[in-house]
């Protein structure tokens, strides 16, 4: 069979919604995406785990300590299973784990722009897992149809944990909301930080030729705009239920036809973060990655050590 028979055959794969397996053919393009955007979520589920690390020691409450360490365990639990799935994707080029966390630590590869900003209070932990983890639900929910089909699978298992994650933060924004003056102004003050960065987490609303190949082949079903306008549809009003104020008074429903008004993010500003690590915390952050990825070496290189078997002279 030709490339073009082949291409041809794949692309009436997708267009007919089936799924591509791990060991069927697929065009290098295809190949390159998948490892792009399942390289991008693997970090930065790995690196959202730093701005709420930072408070379990100074969490309020010992059952609170656990509910966010436990949440912890869970995000850098996600970043590894999916470093295991860009690392089956890029053995074709001889690419391991190890060349892929060293991508993030050298620069090569991004993540989200979120988790470039501060967390100096605890409402800040709880509205990141209200809003973070609420924006990213959605994204990964739309992602459960992608086409290629063990990203689908461990997407189930992340979304569930994400819910449970989402419903947590939830709690710390309800205690702070019912709370005393100062709480309130702790929530709303977080609030105010988070929200522009919320508006940039889902991207432009004009995709990028890598996001319109994305919808092409199906590894992705929706476009930003849709994505944020879903989460401000779902967030808008539960803030405003709890007292709080949105900060930007465009932040309202066209009654004609559904859509939600905002302020457009500094998308410069957001893009240069992102792209250089230069937010306020990025090199922080990645410090303390470089530190941990350099102080267990050495039980990298045993377990690999391990799983060598010994020749039949060494036995």
């Amino acid at each position: 069979m030709t490339e073009d028979h082949r291409m041809a055959d794949f692309m009436t794969k997708i267009e007919k919604g089936q799924k591509i397996e791990a060991n069927d053919w697929m065009p290098d393009d295809y190949r390159n995406l998948l490892i792009k955007q399942i390289h991008m979520h693997a970090v930065s589920e790995i690196m959202g785990a730093y701005p709420e690390k930072e408070w379990v020691p100074k969490a309020p409450t010992i059952r609170r300590k656990m509910a966010l360490n436990a949440k912890v365990q869970d995000e850098i639990g996600h970043g590894q299973i999916l470093l295991r799935l860009a690392e089956d994707l890029s053995r074709p080029y001889g690419r391991g784990r190890e060349a892929l966390m060293d991508d993030l630590l050298d620069g090569h590869v991004k993540f989200h722009n979120v988790f470039h900003m501060p967390a100096p209070t605890w409402a800040d932990a709880g509205v990141i897992a209200f809003l973070v983890d609420g924006g990213a639900i959605i994204t990964q929910a739309m992602l459960l149809d992608s086409s290629y089909a063990p990203y689908a699978r461990m997407l189930k298992r992340i979304v569930a944990e994400e819910s449970f994650h989402m419903q947590y933060g939830e709690s710390v924004v309800l205690a702070l909301a019912e709370g005393t003056s100062f709480q309130r102004n702790l929530l709303q003050e977080a609030i105010n930080r988070w929200w522009e960065a919320m508006m940039f987490f889902f991207g432009p609303r004009q995709m990028g030729q890598s996001a319109q190949k994305m919808m092409r082949y199906k590894i992705r079903t929706k476009t930003n705009e849709e994505l944020r306008q879903k989460f401000i549809n779902r967030y808008a009003p539960r803030l405003w239920a709890l007292g709080m104020r949105i900060p930007d008074p465009a932040v309202k429903q066209d009654p004609q036809t559904g859509e939600w008004g905002y302020t457009e993010p500094n998308w410069a500003l957001y893009t240069e973060m992102v792209r250089n690590n230069s937010g306020p915390f990025s090199q922080a952050r990645l410090d303390l990655r470089r530190r941990a990825h350099a102080g267990n070496r050495w039980v990298r290189e045993a377990l690999n050590h391990a799983s060598v078997k010994p020749s039949a002279a060494e036995s």
